[in-house]
């Protein structure tokens, strides 16, 4: 969608649900973790190249079980796979969800900051003019100071 002025308000009620939704999706998720960098390092990446590789790997495992030492957990490798193959997926949701939150975001404070700048324009001009307005427009001009 291209952008247009964005005029729309989100309900108490809508952020509600909407953080009871992440919060749903958190508990469906009790097993996600956290990295550190060397743990990040220190791990083998499967990025969509290496999808094919391990889908291509696990083919081969289940159709030669017998090659296979006993030690070897494939049924533990083929859930390693599926849930990979979901999160992934999931991923792609939540990070295209998440640019559009961010490009929204910066919208909308973009359009805030310049409505802000035109009133700080029109204060200026008042308190030359209205009494009691000053203390405002200071108030104003040091919190744009730092714009």
């Amino acid at each position: 969608m291209p952008y247009q002025d964005i005029n729309v308000t989100l309900s108490d009620t809508d952020l509600k649900e909407i953080r009871q939704a992440i919060a749903t999706i958190q508990q469906k998720l009790p097993f996600l973790i956290m990295l550190n960098t060397t743990e990040r390092k220190r791990l083998f990446k499967m990025g969509d190249k290496r999808l094919a590789f391990v889908q291509t790997s696990l083919n081969a495992a289940q159709c030669n079980r017998n090659i296979l030492p006993a030690s070897f957990d494939l049924d533990g490798f083929s859930n390693d796979f599926r849930l990979a193959t979901s999160l992934m997926e999931i991923e792609m949701l939540l990070n295209q969800m998440s640019e559009q939150v961010d490009d929204t975001l910066l919208t909308v404070g973009s359009e805030a900051m310049s409505s802000s700048l035109t009133v700080y324009d029109y204060v200026k001009t008042a308190a030359k003019k209205t009494p009691g307005i000053e203390g405002y427009c200071r108030t104003v001009r040091d919190a744009v100071s730092g714009y």
